[in-house]
């Protein structure tokens, strides 16, 4: 406890860290508060009672905080934004102007930025009349809602994404942390204390009693134990670099050890949150299709056959956009670095190329099984509400956003010359000093 204490002392010392750490906790407020701004002309009594409140809606909602449920400002979230830079992305593979503004820099970033701007208001402008007519005016959420009404909300729930965007960004930029991952974590952790509770109610006075309820806590533990070695977890490639070093009039070759950690979960939580932004789509589209009934369906086989899939297609698309096998040799051959009996240039490109392909592909397939838990949860009687916490997107989010956290702030300390947040070890993740520095 003292060395926490310690650590926090620590943390407000460094002026730089703890503004940013202040200008996040000021700015996840302001998102928070706008969860609770009410779009005028709803009556939220007679929208809760009118809702169903199941199923992906308490997903959606379960991401935005409750800002769904509540017909808020906030009601789409900053899912738009992820299903557009998803689209943007996926041209950048495609597209040859695309391809070519990606390769011209931060002036290249910065256009390709403002095109997915663009495209995020195109996909709140069709998300928006969607989710008022299917989850607003079906719950009589609104009496005789009046063409007025219709372009007012709309505009409302463009403007409440494009403005948690603008949230997100700030974060980033000028606080700790991912800005758009910490606000979709925020939302998922607002709920998480109420779901428990609710757990613990249905438990004491039903089946199982206190004992059910604390072996639900334990393998809750257990699963996050799980996530966080798989996020964690890191093949290490030993690196030589040869060293030319004198003594006594004489020259001689020396040999220093190094590694490139490749992680199993190269992409983070990125494609996690990606393929849940594309399974929302099948919610704001009306349709009697028995095929976009089935993706609605939480519990069903096939939303979550289609979910795990996804999240392993992403997974390597990911990786494969954020680790660059050719660059990396290329980095080594520059500076005097050679694996262990492999020849530098192409065959080390391919021989780094062929572990992240063993590597991702266990790394995925285990990252989509916790995504699934949830739907196995439900099965053995556990609520919908805290089911949701026991693996899926939420526990894979909130692990990994929080590690990543820590991770910036524990470089900050060091930097600064003080011990870290992780008392005997540091967080994987951050480079240590023999790691190579071209990942």
């Amino acid at each position: 406890m003292k060395k926490f204490i310690d650590t926090l002392k620590n943390i407000w010392k460094v002026e730089e860290l703890r503004n940013r750490i202040l200008l996040t906790l000021g700015l996840i407020l302001v998102y928070r508060l706008g969860s609770f701004i009410v779009l005028p002309g709803v009556d939220q009594g007679q929208l809760a009672a009118g809702s169903s409140g199941g199923g992906l809606v308490a997903l959606l909602d379960l991401f935005a905080g409750g800002a769904f449920s509540k017909a808020s400002v906030m009601a789409l979230g900053i899912m738009p934004y992820i299903s557009a830079s998803i689209i943007m992305q996926l041209l950048g593979m495609a597209v040859p102007v695309v391809q070519k503004l990606q390769k011209e820099g931060e002036s290249g970033r910065r256009k390709i930025n403002g095109y997915t701007r663009i495209l995020t208001i195109l996909i709140c402008a069709f998300q928006g009349p969607s989710y008022l007519q299917m989850y607003v005016i079906s719950a009589n959420g609104v009496v005789d809602p009046d063409m007025m009404w219709w372009i007012s909300s709309i505009m409302l729930l463009v403007a409440g994404t494009m403005f948690a965007m603008w949230l997100g960004e700030r974060i980033t930029d000028k606080g700790v942390g991912n800005g758009i991952s910490l606000l979709i974590t925020v939302g998922i952790l607002a709920r998480f204390p109420q779901s428990v509770f609710t757990e613990f109610l249905a438990r004491n006075s039903g089946s199982g009693g206190i004992f059910m309820f604390i072996v639900e806590m334990l393998v809750f533990f257990a699963i996050i134990i799980v996530t966080v070695l798989i996020v964690q977890g890191v093949r290490r490639v030993p690196i030589n670099y040869a060293k030319r070093v004198a003594g006594q009039g004489n020259v001689a070759e020396a040999s220093q050890r190094s590694y490139i950690p490749l992680k199993v979960n190269a992409a983070g939580v990125m494609p996690i949150i990606f393929a849940q932004a594309i399974m929302t789509v099948p919610t704001m589209i009306q349709s009697d299709s028995v095929i976009l009934q089935e993706l609605q369906n939480y519990r069903g086989f096939w939303y979550n056959f289609v979910f795990a899939l996804m999240i392993i297609i992403f997974t390597y698309f990911y990786t494969a956009i954020t680790i660059n096998p050719k660059q990396i040799a290329d980095d080594l051959k520059r500076s005097g670095g050679f694996v262990p009996g492999i020849k530098p240039g192409t065959e080390t490109a391919d021989f780094i190329d062929t572990i992240l392909s063993r590597i991702t592909f266990p790394g995925s397939f285990f990252l989509a099984l916790i995504a699934i838990i949830p739907a196995f949860a439900m099965l053995f009687g556990i609520n919908d509400g805290f089911a949701m916490f026991m693996g899926g997107t939420s526990m894979l989010i909130m692990v990994g956003v929080v590690l990543d956290t820590l991770q910036q702030i524990e470089t900050y300390l060091l930097n600064r010359h003080y011990d870290g947040l992780m008392e005997g070890g540091r967080i994987r993740g951050r480079r240590g000093a023999n790691e190579f520095s071209g990942i």
